[in-house]
């Protein structure tokens, strides 16, 4: 006699939905730009107390390292150098430059529904990271990450559907010996592969204007970058302690003169480039990212620039950074409250977990620190899907399995919407009197897709039919799932007329065989 348990029913739709869920397409119980701000780690007086210690710091303790450039502007402005030879920015001149600083950026979507305006109380999350290593998805091993695999993630970023923008994930180690044949290669495969906007990581200043040439012979002539940019120039152009990195404010100089939105952020880490206790960390992080928008400002004044302070934790015991901590999860709520302080877009950073694999630590920590982020109010959430071991590397089943998580996130900021037809007085009474259940009323079937939210890969059938189907493990439905995207999702962004003008023009190093079903990479599963 067979041992083979008998299969379960399914739900009826059951199907249905979960093709739905497979073409990538938005839930109605969720949309992008949720507002967040209800979660509040620290209280007005503490975030008054952070400012103004930030303030004191940027006035007072200054900046060692900087260059002339950075000096001449900051001197031009009103900054000033102690006889130490630091720079200080007094407080009245950082908030008349903030009084004047953008409020909102937009990020414009080729795709004109992909459009995102960052600011305020709206949430949109991102991928971001620039890990060197990959988790190859046939071996299951970490590699060291090439100008294709960047390629792979930004399209998987383009087909899932609670991710709102793509940055950068992974380096192209493969030509990061040339500055310029990096920059334009990592900015072609972000075009290529998806209409959402996305930012990549320069540090050469030199390679600005041949990113931006290269995004006008997208948008079909020169300026139109400027007038609809679809892309964020990511740069961290402080080294903490209270430096700039010579290299990348440079970046931002350019990218600032030239008008192109800037993502920046710093990265001190408590108890090794910031101080142990958490609100000294905030506090110098803070100066220091004020520093930054402060220096965009002067450049050219209103320029779209986010406020991004990324303060990071040691783990005390080793030095080594965390990503997935409590302490994180915190430090990037306060980060999001403080954006909203000062009125300006921010930046924050959640889901780095320090897990290898995708497992029962890279859960909760990415669960606590995501969620703690979005019910903050921070704008733009960076790091949230495939980013493993501390951001030392990328996985693209991770990132699919983020996607799912997100979602959830997501739903907790729409929260319940409480009206007189939610209440569903009349519903209760016909429905006691009636069948005693609600699984065929008409509300049932009608709220069936907009209030509540499906995951995508999570398992949630029976025990029964999970046994049916062979007790299958999470991550083999996330591997088979990655599998199916990945050679089937090529999405065709760049006419045959604009990509070859982009590799006579410039050195693109992505192969077009890469680019179709039926390579070697990713076989058809048709």
């Amino acid at each position: 006699m067979s041992s083979q348990p008998e299969r379960p029913s399914r739900g009826r739709g059951r199907e249905a939905l979960m093709a739905a869920r497979r073409s990538g397409a938005r839930s109605a119980a969720v949309r992008p730009g949720l507002r967040g701000g209800l979660y509040r780690p620290l209280s007005e007086h503490d975030i008054q107390q952070i400012a103004n210690t930030a303030f004191r710091i940027l006035a007072e303790i200054g900046f060692g390292a900087f260059t002339d450039e950075v000096r001449d502007y900051a001197l031009a402005g009103g900054a000033h150098l102690t006889d130490e030879g630091r720079l200080c920015f007094p407080r009245a001149m950082v908030e008349d430059l903030l009084a004047g600083a953008c409020s909102e950026i937009v990020y414009h979507g080729r795709d004109e529904a992909r459009t995102i305006r960052s600011g305020g109380n709206r949430v949109y999350f991102a991928t971001s990271g620039e890990a060197v290593r990959v988790v190859d998805p046939i071996t299951g091993k970490y590699r060291p990450s090439h100008l294709i695999d960047l390629y792979d993630f930004f399209r998987m970023a383009d087909h899932l559907d609670h991710i709102d923008f793509c940055g950068q994930t992974v380096v192209a180690n493969d030509i990061c010996e040339d500055a310029r044949l990096h920059s334009l290669n990592i900015a072609y495969a972000g075009t290529a592969a998806t209409t959402k906007p996305f930012s990549i990581s320069l540090a050469d200043a030199s390679t600005v204007a041949d990113v931006e040439a290269l995004f006008d012979e997208v948008l079909g002539g020169q300026g139109r970058f400027r007038e609809r940019p679809f892309a964020a120039i990511g740069v961290c152009p402080v080294v903490s302690p209270l430096r700039f990195g010579p290299d990348t404010s440079a970046v931002l100089c350019e990218a600032a003169r030239r008008g192109l939105p800037i993502s920046a952020c710093t990265a001190p880490q408590s108890g090794a480039t910031a101080p142990a206790a958490l609100a000294g960390a905030l506090a110098q992080c803070t100066a220091e990212a004020l520093a930054i928008v402060v220096l965009a400002n002067l450049i050219n004044p209103g320029h779209p620039i986010d406020f991004g302070a990324w303060t990071f934790v040691a783990d005390l015991r080793t030095g080594a950074f965390t990503g997935g901590s409590g302490e994180e999860a915190v430090l990037q709520a306060a980060a999001a409250q403080l954006a909203r302080h000062f009125g300006l877009p921010g930046v924050v950073a959640a889901g780095m977990t320090d897990a290898k694999r995708p497992d029962y630590q890279a859960g909760y920590e990415k669960g606590l620190t995501i969620a703690l982020s979005a019910l903050a109010g921070g704008n733009m959430i960076c790091e949230t899907a495939g980013m493993m071991g501390s951001l030392m590397g990328c996985s693209l089943e991770s990132m699919l399995l983020d996607n799912d998580l997100i979602g959830a996130v997501q739903r907790t900021l729409r929260g319940i919407e409480v009206s007189d037809e939610t209440l569903s007085f009349d519903v209760i009474a016909a429905t006691v009197r009636g069948p005693a259940h609600y699984l065929g009323a008409p509300q049932t079937l009608e709220l069936m897709q907009s209030e509540y939210l499906y995951p995508a890969v999570g398992d949630r059938t029976s025990l029964s039919e999970w046994e049916y189907r062979g007790s299958p493990h999470l991550m083999e439905r996330a591997r088979e799932r990655v599998a199916e995207i990945m050679a089937s999702h090529y999405p065709k962004y760049l006419s045959d007329e604009i990509d070859g003008r982009l590799r006579a023009r410039f050195d693109i190093r992505v192969p077009e065989h890469a680019m179709r079903p039926g390579n070697d990479r990713w076989p058809s599963r048709a």
